[in-house]
């Protein structure tokens, strides 16, 4: 059997939480993040073109809500030290200092959405990073 000859027409990568009202008003609100697609119990936010989030009330998705948050949300944006100062006000859970991580070739900084996913926040510093 062989792979079908089509390429995927978006990425959704799904987190999972108890409180999906204040998920939406932090990935909307602080984030600026569009809602795409609405499945009720779902909430699908484009990232940029191809890339989305989904946020999943856990009592109804595929799996649930864990307090271990073995996965990180990166965004790479062309100024993270503007994104860096919009956080520092905002004063946003778990907010780390902005460093540069030269082996990978970006600047960035860390911080926790309202149910403690870490999001990551970048800018490459060299070509092809």
């Amino acid at each position: 059997m062989t792979r079908p000859a089509t390429s995927p027409e978006l990425a959704i990568t799904f987190l999972y939480y108890r409180d999906l009202p204040a998920a939406m008003a932090f990935y909307e609100n602080i984030l600026g993040l569009r809602l795409v697609i609405d499945q009720g119990w779902s909430k699908i936010y484009q990232i940029c073109p191809g890339a989305h989030v989904g946020l999943v009330d856990e009592t109804r998705g595929m799996n649930k809500w864990a307090s271990d948050k073995p996965v990180q949300l990166c965004i790479r944006v062309p100024d993270v030290e503007a994104w860096y100062d919009y956080a520092r006000i905002t004063g946003l859970a778990g907010l780390s200092r902005l460093f540069h991580n030269d082996d990978l070739g970006i600047k960035a900084f860390v911080f926790r959405d309202p149910e403690g996913y870490q999001i990551e926040i970048q800018s490459a510093t060299r070509e092809g990073a």
